[in-house]
């Protein structure tokens, strides 16, 4: 029998819920780790496994391109396996992805694992706000908020902690990348017992509302409208986290300054997870809150362009605000449609579709900036993709929902 009846999924109360909550936050500060783990140590790892400037390149697009690629075809493995075991089969393999690429000295078997591990991590981008439209669809906004904030502590975690581990244990890189694996075994077990039961979670279809195929959501103007929002700030977002070190050294800033800018930056996106969906959770319609964190972006890229440099942490700190747009585009996924069937089909389109168009972003910037030696073209690529957000966001925060556009498409 399972443990959560169809019943139980309707109106999730009690210890169940405050499971479902654990094993959210579980595996929400798991799903960054494989990535942000690696960019500190990417020396070292470039050293240790005599990984060439190509394999570099490789590692660094690997979680676009997982992200976009397995986050797709979720939805069809949800479906066949079932959503809470699927998580559970997700953590796990992003557990052993990230022991096994601890445990090698072999550039392309680091390769091979690390997109294992992010395997793991494309599956639960999907899935959880899949759960949180079924499981808490009156509270959607606040499970939002709590997902979004885990997942920015865990981003954060990894990324701040890995070199600390690293010195800690006599600077082998092995230890300081294997320990992560452990952290994503702890996640695993709630979902352990949230897993058992029939593999089916068609219980909570509403049929015919819940038709969402892909040639639906691809002639759909809201998906992708979702789509393109997703793609521009997690564009936005690579571009600062690849290239901000760079715009502040090139400003007079030296590494350690430069570095604590980047790690208050970084800081800075848990308040805003917390904040952001609890706030656009509370009004039906979201262009306010997309026109007002736009504004924050180009206040923040204005002053960084034409301000004094010595002032560049201020205007970094109004970026920062403006990244409150990757949390908002999570909660557009289930404030948008009804059921969480739709919400799984909004959430594969939008991400896959989404990373695809961020992972642009950093080699256009690093492409622009070679051929010109300077940051103005970069930057007039920043405010054309923040003119892009501004529509597609505009569009996306109307209330309004999929499955009401959808029915109208014929295929």
């Amino acid at each position: 029998m399972s443990v959560l009846t169809q019943e139980s999924r309707a109106k999730t109360t009690g210890s169940l819920a405050w499971l479902l909550v654990l094993g959210i936050v579980l595996a929400a500060l798991n799903l960054r780790t494989a990535v942000t783990s690696v960019g500190p140590l990417l020396d070292q790892l470039s050293a240790g496994l005599g990984m060439t400037s190509i394999g570099t390149g490789l590692l660094t697009t690997l979680p676009v391109l997982a992200f976009a690629t397995v986050g797709a075809i979720t939805p069809a493995l949800s479906r066949r396996v079932g959503e809470h075991r699927l998580l559970l089969l997700a953590l796990v393999t992003l557990g052993v992805g990230l022991l096994t690429r601890a445990s090698v000295d072999s550039a392309p078997v680091f390769l091979l694992t690390s997109a294992l591990a992010l395997s793991g991590g494309a599956v639960g981008n999907v899935l959880i706000p899949t759960l949180i439209k079924r499981h808490f669809p009156g509270r959607a906004g606040f499970m939002t908020t709590v997902y979004t904030t885990a997942l920015a502590v865990g981003t954060m975690l990894a990324a701040a902690a890995t070199v600390p581990i690293e010195r800690a244990a006599g600077g082998d890189w092995h230890v300081a990348l294997g320990v992560w694996a452990a952290f994503a075994a702890v996640a695993t077990l709630p979902w352990l017992v949230l897993s058992r039961g029939p593999r089916t979670t068609r219980g909570h279809q509403d049929t015919g509302k819940s038709d969402m195929g892909p040639i639906k959501l691809v002639r759909s103007k809201l998906a992708w409208s979702i789509a393109v929002y997703f793609g521009t700030q997690s564009m936005i977002a690579y571009i600062m986290f690849g290239w901000l070190a760079k715009i502040l050294t090139d400003g007079g800033y030296t590494t350690s300054q430069a570095g604590l800018v980047l790690g208050v930056f970084t800081a800075l996106s848990i308040p805003v997870s917390m904040l952001v969906p609890l706030l656009a959770s509370k009004f039906k319609d979201q262009r306010p809150v997309v026109a007002g964190l736009v504004a924050f972006y180009a206040v923040g890229f204005a002053g960084l362009w034409f301000a004094p440099a010595s002032t560049a942490w201020v205007w970094v700190m109004f970026v920062g605000v403006g990244m409150g747009s990757f949390p908002l585009a999570l909660t557009m996924l289930a404030l948008r449609t009804r059921t969480a069937e739709a919400t799984a089909a909004l959430s594969a389109f939008g991400q896959s579709a989404g990373y695809l168009i961020a992972g642009v972003g950093p080699i256009l910037v690093g492409t622009l900036y070679e051929a010109t030696g300077g940051w103005s073209l970069p930057y007039l690529l920043i405010f054309g993709v923040l003119a892009v957000q501004l529509v597609t966001g505009w569009y996306a925060g109307r209330n309004r929902f999929l499955e009401d556009q959808a029915a109208t498409i014929k295929v």
